[in-house]
C-alpha cells in the first residue's frame, strides 16, 4: 500500500484494554493500512515508538520498544536449552521473535507459522527496524495458513517453540486449550521448550490463571515470568515449558556465559541478572498463579478478555 503522505497527524489513537483501562498515542501519523480476510492492519508513525503496527484496534508491536518483548519470550527459553537447531513461530508476522531466533549460532531452521500474510507484508514493507532483515534470511521458512492443522500434521520436531499471538478472543482462543499445547508438545523435541504470553495480572487475572492451569495440565515443568511493556500499557505475563528443561536452576553466571559463548553479549534487555527478575514473582502474582483455576478446553472462552469492537468507544476530552 502507498505511503499515507497526505494524512495529517491524529492527534490521539487509543486502545481500551477494559472498561475502565486503557492508553493512548498522540501525534500518530498513519503511514499504511489493510482490511485483510482476518482483521484490520495498521502502521502509524509516532514520535517515542517510531512505527507501530496495530490489529483490530489493539497495539500489537512498535520499532522502538519491541525487544521488551521479543527478548525475554525468545532468549530466557532458548538460552536455558541447551541449543536450540530447529524452532516454530506461531503467529508472529511482524518478524521480531524471528530476528532474535536467527540470532542464535545454532540455529539452522526457523519455521514462521502466520495465517494472515498481509501481517507479513506490511511488516516487511514498514517495519524493518523490527524485522532486521528475517524475512530473507534463507534459514527462515514462511507458512501461511492455521497453525493447528500445521502441527497435527507435520512430521517436523522442534526445540522451541514460539507462540507470539494475539490476544484470545475469537478463533485465537483456540490456540490457548489444553488440546493445543498437547498437539504442540508432541512435536517438540526431548528437552524443548515453549513460550507465550499469558496476559497481564493487573487486568487478565482470570486468563493468567487458566492458561497457566493449561500449561500445567500438559507439561511438568511450567515458568511464568514478567516484564513491563511500554506498549502494552501495564506489566505484562509470559511463561516457558517444558518436559526437561528448567531455566530456574540456571545462575546468572551461567546465563552470561551462554549468552557470551553464543555471541549474545549485546541484547538490550536479556542478561543474567534479568533472567532471574524475570522469573520473580510479587505476592500478588503468586496468589494469582496458586489460586485454583480451571484449565482452558476447545470451544471455552476466557471471561476478562474481549473482542476491543465489543467494548465502548474511547472518548478523550482534554483541557
Amino acid at each position: 500500500m502507498a505511503p499515507r503522505a497526505d494524512q495529517p497527524p491524529l492527534r490521539h489513537v487509543a486502545e481500551r484494554l477494559n472498561e475502565h483501562f486503557g492508553l493512548y498515542l498522540t501525534n500518530c501519523r498513519l503511514l499504511a493500512e489493510v482490511r485483510s480476510e482476518w482483521q484490520h492492519i495498521e502502521i502509524f508513525e509516532h514520535p517515542q515508538f517510531g512505527r507501530v503496527m496495530r490489529i483490530d484496534g489493539c497495539f500489537m508491536t512498535s520499532e522502538r520498544d519491541e525487544f521488551f518483548y521479543h527478548e525475554p519470550m525468545v532468549h530466557l527459553p532458548a538460552t536455558a536449552h541447551a541449543g536450540v537447531r530447529d524452532a516454530l513461530i506461531v503467529g508472529g508476522g511482524d518478524g521480531g521473535a524471528a530476528a532474535e531466533l536467527l540470532k542464535l549460532p545454532t540455529m539452522r531452521r526457523v519455521v514462521l507459522c502466520e495465517i494472515d500474510g498481509e501481517v507479513v507484508r506490511m511488516a516487511r514493507a514498514w517495519l524493518p527496524g523490527l524485522h532486521r532483515g528475517a524475512f530473507d534470511d534463507p534459514r527462515l521458512q514462511l507458512h501461511l495458513g492455521d497453525a493447528r492443522v500445521f502441527i497435527q500434521t507435520t512430521p517436523q520436531r522442534f526445540d522451541q517453540i514460539v507462540l507470539d499471538l494475539t490476544d484470545p478472543f475469537g478463533p485465537a482462543a483456540e490456540l490457548y486449550t489444553v488440546e493445543f499445547y498437547e498437539a504442540c508438545r508432541r512435536i517438540l523435541r526431548p528437552g524443548g521448550v515453549i513460550s507465550l504470553h499469558m496476559g497481564s495480572p493487573i487486568h487478565l487475572q482470570e486468563s493468567m490463571g487458566r492458561i497457566h492451569a493449561s500449561l500445567r495440565a500438559v507439561f511438568p515443568i511450567v515458568r511464568p515470568y514478567l516484564q513491563y511493556v511500554p506498549l502494552y500499557g501495564t506489566l505484562w505475563c509470559m511463561a516457558m515449558a517444558s518436559d526437561q528443561t528448567d531455566p530456574a536452576l540456571l545462575s546468572a553466571t551461567e546465563i552470561d556465559a551462554r549468552l557470551a559463548a553464543r555471541g549474545l553479549g549485546e541484547q538490550r534487555l536479556y542478561n543474567g541478572a534479568m533472567h532471574h527478575a524475570l522469573l520473580a514473582q510479587p505476592n500478588f502474582v503468586r496468589e494469582i498463579l496458586r489460586e485454583h483455576a480451571t484449565p482452558l478446553h476447545r470451544g471455552e472462552h476466557l471471561g476478562d478478555v474481549h473482542d476491543p469492537a465489543d467494548l465502548p468507544p474511547v472518548t478523550i476530552t482534554t483541557g
